[in-house]
């Protein structure tokens, strides 16, 4: 049985594991599958952006989840713009397009709600209190319930902290960018906001093929020797790194949710033996955090 955490003062219970549905695909009936699979296994928190395939990734949530609406926790993203004839997305947390936006994806969703309306970024440079206004409209006229954000920044995390209702940020989390834990995530605890972390297993990198995931980039600020020995150290240690990857991330009272992606049904049900069947003791976790690096934000502070 998966535990439930509520997402910051809201009345939201989310399950401790998520599906990040982004890599569900553009096939309908696998992606339905595995959605519906997670539901069976204890999952309520789904989470999709109309950015995901330009809003056909909803479209499909939306109808495997049709069925169950009252029982899940659905969250979706807003402020990327597509519009035909101009190259790529553009950056839109106008009030105006966040209103409008929410009505094409309540559409795709098939819903009169969405539980969790999230900024899909944000800088600073950004008309912040409108962009808060146009979310607090929302939530009075019953279109969404609770509003978050989904942002590494600090600067703007900070703003948001001040100014706004929010009760969640969503952010990368791993044991392999503990970015978070430098101010924010204890920022975020104080002022009772919940963090949804997703990335928790590093591109596979906190699973036990990391070998096959290992190239000459490394990641982040690790390059691929100290990748690699870093990895073999973990892996020596513990026999399931998908499991610890994700008791990391939840060891902080700050994070609800954690939320890898699944392109498979296989994917979605190791995630959540890993998760259910082993723990994180304190003294582990203070070892993980003694041998990986505690890497800061060098920018948007």
């Amino acid at each position: 049985m998966l535990n439930k955490n509520r997402l910051g003062n809201s009345d939201l219970y989310v399950s401790e594991i998520g599906l990040g549905c982004m890599s569900l695909g553009t096939e309908e009936g696998t992606a339905a599958d595995i959605v519906k699979r997670a539901l069976d296994l204890g999952i309520n928190y789904f989470d999709t952006a109309d950015l995901y395939d330009k809003g056909l990734n909803e479209q499909i949530v939306g109808k495997a989840l049709k069925q169950q609406r009252s029982e899940i926790i659905l969250a979706t993203k807003v402020g990327n713009r597509w519009e035909d004839g101009k190259e790529g997305w553009t950056w839109d947390p106008s009030k105006a397009y966040i209103k409008n936006a929410v009505k094409n994806s309540l559409h795709r969703l098939q819903t009169d709600y969405i539980d969790l309306y999230q900024l899909h970024g944000g800088t600073i440079e950004d008309h912040i209190d409108e962009t808060i206004e146009a979310f607090e409209e929302l939530k009075q006229e019953g279109v969404i319930r609770f509003y978050g954000i989904s942002s590494i920044r600090p600067n703007v995390i900070k703003e948001y902290v001040k100014k706004s209702t929010i009760n969640s940020v969503m952010m990368q989390y791993s044991i392999l960018d503990r970015r978070p834990e430098d101010v924010v995530l204890d920022l975020l605890k104080d002022n009772n906001i919940s963090v949804i972390a997703r990335g928790p297993v590093a591109k596979g990198l906190l699973t036990n093929v990391y070998r096959d995931k290992l190239n000459a980039k490394g990641y982040l600020d690790y390059s691929n020797e100290e990748l690699r020995k870093l990895l073999d150290q973990l892996a020596t240690k513990f026999t399931d790194l998908n499991s610890i990857a994700l008791h990391y991330c939840l060891k902080h009272p700050a994070v609800a949710s954690v939320i890898p992606g699944a392109s498979s049904i296989q994917q979605v049900e190791e995630n959540i033996k890993s998760l259910t069947s082993n723990t994180l003791s304190n003294s582990e976790y203070e070892w993980i955090q003694n041998i990986a690096k505690a890497s800061t934000y060098n920018e948007h502070n």
